[in-house]
């Protein structure tokens, strides 16, 4: 896979990026559909992107930080040289739900509400966001010596000439699918709102847990035996699954948690 596209003197343009940014654009146009059509305020979708990606950026970097810590304490200046590469995908979701809540809280927003319908856009983004790492050879799998495999030939991140384990093609498959699955769900089985967001975080943990043990790039962090996406993915699903539980078990209601309702907490 070749992740770089072409220059413009000094300028390299990537798939990676082009990707990233289809991601963002999908996402963005999806949740404006669809809050419209759920009688939302969706001239407040852009906003509430901006401020997504803005802490969702800033969660990926902390996490990234964190796994790299020693290097950075023997190497400040890393951190300047990795501004504009090295993230942990757990770290942007969790930024960029704070970012989310902190939006429907000061705008007074039905909170729950936005967050059912953006969290399936988020899914639709990393879906994209995966392909580019494909291209770009980031987040390889393992060795394998099955038929199922990819072999690089020119990345700078994956081992080239070993075949691995496509592990950016499950992941970003898997995205695609909890996407169509998420707007199923709150189109056609939600009880309650808040359901879909739990249901987000209990199956992209469950997900993520798995593929994670196919995963070949063992630098990006462990915590035991378990890799730091293993290790976040197993308080990510058990929040999930409180949120679905007290949600569902809730009789159906026309109020939403709104920013005036807001607890601490999100419950």
């Amino acid at each position: 896979m070749y992740n770089d596209l072409f220059s413009i003197g000094p300028i390299t343009f990537h798939t990676y990026g082009l990707m990233t940014a289809i991601g963002i654009i999908a996402a963005y146009f999806t949740l404006e559909y669809r809050a419209k059509k759920k009688g939302l305020d969706f001239e407040k979708a852009f906003g509430l992107l901006i401020w997504c990606l803005i802490f969702g950026y800033l969660g990926s970097k902390c996490l990234y930080c964190l796994t790299i810590l020693p290097d950075l304490m023997a190497d400040p200046s890393l951190f300047l040289r990795s501004l504009t590469n090295g993230w942990v995908v757990y770290g942007g979701i969790l930024g960029g739900m704070l970012g989310g809540w902190l939006f429907c809280r000061r705008n007074r927003l039905p909170a729950w509400k936005f967050f059912d319908t953006a969290l399936a856009s988020m899914a639709l983004a990393q879906g994209f966001g995966r392909i580019g790492c494909f291209f770009a050879g980031c987040c390889y799998g393992a060795e394998t010596h099955s038929r199922f495999c990819i072999t690089f030939h020119n990345s700078d991140y994956a081992p080239n000439g070993v075949p691995l384990i496509p592990t950016q093609l499950l992941s970003s498959a898997f995205d695609f699918l909890l996407f169509f699955f998420l707007v199923w769900y709150d189109n056609r089985r939600k009880k309650n709102d808040g359901e879909p967001t739990g249901l987000y975080l209990i199956l992209y943990s469950l997900g993520r847990f798995i593929i994670e043990f196919w995963r070949g790039d063992l630098a990006r962090g462990e915590v035991g035996k378990l890799s730091t996406s293993q290790f976040i993915a197993v308080f990510t699903f058990v929040v999930g699954l409180i949120i679905f539980i007290r949600r569902r078990s809730m009789k159906p209601e026309t109020d939403d948690l709104s920013s005036e309702e807001v607890p601490d907490n999100l419950e």
